[in-house]
């Protein structure tokens, strides 16, 4: 009797440690206005925001940690970090090795910005950040894709000529190209892409995917995501 009075109260001891364990959230740092380091040296950005957000709706503790885009499932997969939010898009292909929530941002456009609005986008040299769906789709559109680890190299390719054009979510480049005084410019069509934007977390934490899951679906309730989503992204972004 003593030994299962014991082990109750060790079962009971430990579940209480795990449900004070702090969850790690991983994002890339390097997004804006999804996330970006301040001038503090602080995470900062629309996920920031969220993310403390959903984890006092969910109860818990949480931390930043940031890591390279190229690597960022991986390093979730090997327990680096438990849950990434970082613009990431919700595909198929990434669902096979990962679980997601429910999307937190509507499936958005993503855009080809360039020097010119005639720039070739069809078969000319296309520049995107390496492991998004963007550089996916160029891959597969006929144009020479160009792949760079962070999202400044892409726009960077095109101001230095390197690329005719950079494919990217809206977003993220809308006001780049509204503060580059008209030397940048939108071109070509833009493309619809993914099942919106969501955090991704390993397949067997799926107790914490439940907690996040309903702490987004109560932002939505309750009607505090979109005027979050709209501060950062403009008055024109998409809205549940």
């Amino acid at each position: 009797m003593k030994n299962l009075i014991l082990s109750a109260a060790i079962l009971a001891m430990s579940a209480g440690l795990a449900a004070a364990q702090t969850v790690r959230l991983g994002t890339e740092g390097a997004y804006p206005p999804y996330n970006f380091i301040n001038d503090a040296g602080e995470v900062d950005g629309f996920e920031r925001e969220l993310g403390d957000e959903l984890c006092k709706r969910a109860g818990l503790t949480c931390e930043w940690v940031t890591n390279d885009w190229d690597s960022i499932i991986p390093n979730l997969v090997s327990g680096n970090y438990d849950v990434i939010i970082a613009g990431m898009s919700i595909t198929d292909e990434r669902d096979k090795v990962i679980d997601f929530s429910q999307n937190y941002i509507p499936p958005a456009a993503s855009a080809y910005a360039a020097l010119k609005p005639d720039a070739d986008v069809t078969s000319g040299v296309v520049a995107a950040q390496t492991a998004t769906i963007q550089a996916g789709h160029v891959a597969e559109s006929g144009a020479t894709l160009l792949e760079y680890p962070t999202p400044d190299e892409t726009v960077a390719a095109v101001r230095n000529g390197e690329a005719d054009a950079v494919f990217a979510d809206k977003d993220y480049l809308a006001p780049i190209v509204a503060e580059s005084g008209g030397e940048l410019v939108w071109a070509g069509e833009e493309v619809q892409l993914g099942g919106g934007v969501g955090l991704g977390l390993r397949e067997s934490d799926t107790e914490l995917r439940d907690k996040l899951d309903a702490a987004i679906q109560s932002m939505k309730d309750d009607g505090t995501l979109n005027p979050m989503i709209t501060r950062w992204f403009g008055e024109a972004a998409l809205v549940f």
